[in-house]
């Protein structure tokens, strides 16, 4: 698999994990300390994030980092 397609794909997971939780992309972002931007450019696949990011994301998502794996 292509780098942005992984990106991409990545993205529309969490996308749909922060809806589950009925939450806006400025709710995932106060909740983990990020700003809206940066949440934004994950979930559109135009930045790679960190190892250390996605566990941010997953604490504040109640969900395991493999969850964004499921793809």
């Amino acid at each position: 698999m292509q780098k942005q397609r992984f990106l991409n794909k990545l993205g529309q997971r969490i996308v749909e994990l922060r809806l589950k939780k009925g939450w806006s992309q400025r709710d995932l972002a106060y909740e983990c300390g990020k700003e809206p931007q940066s949440i934004e450019r994950v979930e559109n696949g135009k930045s790679n994030p960190t190892a250390f990011y996605l566990k941010e994301l997953a604490d504040a998502l109640g969900v395991n980092v493999s969850d964004f794996f499921n793809f």
